[in-house]
């Protein structure tokens, strides 16, 4: 055993994005598997990355994050039955950031989904098989609709010089489109949906590629319009998604969760007339209450790498109170971080619990599942962890 940290072998049979050489031609280091799809998750180092997306602006490859279209007379009412957020006025071009439960109120997914058309939908997802789910829920009740995978795949554009990159390559209309819209364009011929949202909260747009033939000439051409912004290749960041409180599922949540435990009640509308997939056990955990919340924990400051596993989390005797999902540390705050899903007497603000991983144990601070930053220019020091 040489503890060495793992490969990932890329072989023919594993899918790649229509970006894949224009990312290996920047400097792409390591990928994970992603929607059964090779995604990029670190360039220069994970904390190299993450100061040039809060200072600056950098370029995704998260074509990863694939589309379910569904389209049809019964398109709407679909995709009202997969999500317990009311999606009775979503407007043709928005996008709506929704949980997708099945009958038991278990967390299957937590897309964005976009109205495109009266009848036509798209589901951006994060990593599970909605498709699949939606086109059993669709056969079982005999809905008139079409479900399928396009060829869409986004390119994410994000931090604080964002708007300025996009605009260099669109024109000043991009500087108006409303958070969580979209608008059909094109950029030299390439065909796109432009969406202004992402996976961090430093700003920024998703375009979506509708040709992934064009795939690495949309890469280059955003990476020139960049570069007097200081553009760099990137990928979504777990320190910064950490850092705002956003959520990864499979990580923060699974299909043994409900939204109700994990902070999304607020997407959520049980008392909507329309009768929704999972309404009756959402409306009966609601009245119970939950068992355990997730909550944001402070953890020292020991700079160590983010966690493969979750890790314990104890009372101060040896009572198991629940897991850590996400630990980073964070280069602003000085702290190390993540959230925890833990038992609800324990999810209280300043309680102190105990966390045991393979680095040994630590207190850990109880605290909201969002963490408050100093400027981006703020403490910044030289030091790395990857």
């Amino acid at each position: 055993m040489t503890g060495e940290t793992p490969q990932l072998s890329v072989v023919q049979r594993l899918r790649k994005s229509p970006f894949y050489d224009a990312t290996v031609r920047w400097g792409v280091r390591t990928f994970t598997v992603y929607n059964h799809m090779l995604m990029p998750t670190c360039f220069e180092s994970t904390e190299a990355d993450y100061w040039k997306l809060v200072t600056g602006t950098t370029l995704w490859d998260v074509a990863a994050e694939r589309q379910v279209e569904i389209i049809g007379k019964d398109a709407f009412r679909l995709v009202r039955l997969l999500t317990p957020c009311n999606l009775s006025e979503i407007a043709v071009g928005q996008c709506k950031y929704a949980p997708v439960v099945d009958h038991n109120g278990g967390m299957i997914n937590d897309p964005l989904i976009t109205r495109l058309d009266d009848d036509r939908f798209w589901i951006s997802l994060a990593d599970s098989d909605v498709l699949l789910w939606a086109k059993g829920v669709a056969l079982g009740m005999r809905l008139d609709v079409e479900i399928f995978e396009p060829d869409v795949s986004p390119l994410a554009l994000q931090g604080p010089q964002s708007r300025a990159v996009a605009s260099s390559l669109f024109g000043d209309w991009i500087g108006t489109l409303g958070f969580f819209r979209v608008r059909e364009t094109e950029l030299d011929g390439i065909p796109l949906v432009v969406a202004r949202s992402g996976w961090s909260k430093q700003g920024g747009f998703e375009f979506y590629l509708l040709d992934g033939r064009r795939g690495e000439e949309l890469w280059e051409r955003v990476m020139h319009a960049g570069k007097p912004f200081g553009i760099a290749p990137a990928a979504p960041s777990t320190i910064e998604r950490v850092e705002s409180g956003l959520l990864s599922y499979g990580s923060d949540m699974t299909l043994d969760n409900n939204p109700l435990e994990i902070g999304l009640q607020k997407l959520c509308d049980l008392d909507q007339e329309f009768d929704f997939i999972g309404k009756s056990a959402l409306r009966e955990i609601r009245r119970a209450g939950v068992r355990q919340k997730l909550v944001g924990l402070t953890m020292g400051e020991q700079r160590l790498p983010g966690n493969q596993h979750w890790w314990p989390v104890l009372d101060t005797g040896d009572a198991v109170l629940g897991k850590v999902t996400s630990a980073v540390y964070s280069p602003r705050l000085q702290r190390y971080i993540g959230f925890a899903i833990i038992e609800t007497g324990h999810a209280v603000p300043g309680k102190t619990v105990r966390v045991v991983s393979p680095h040994g144990e630590f207190p850990g601070l109880v605290g909201p599942a969002s963490f408050e930053t100093p400027p981006a220019h703020a403490r910044r020091g030289s030091e790395k962890i990857s």
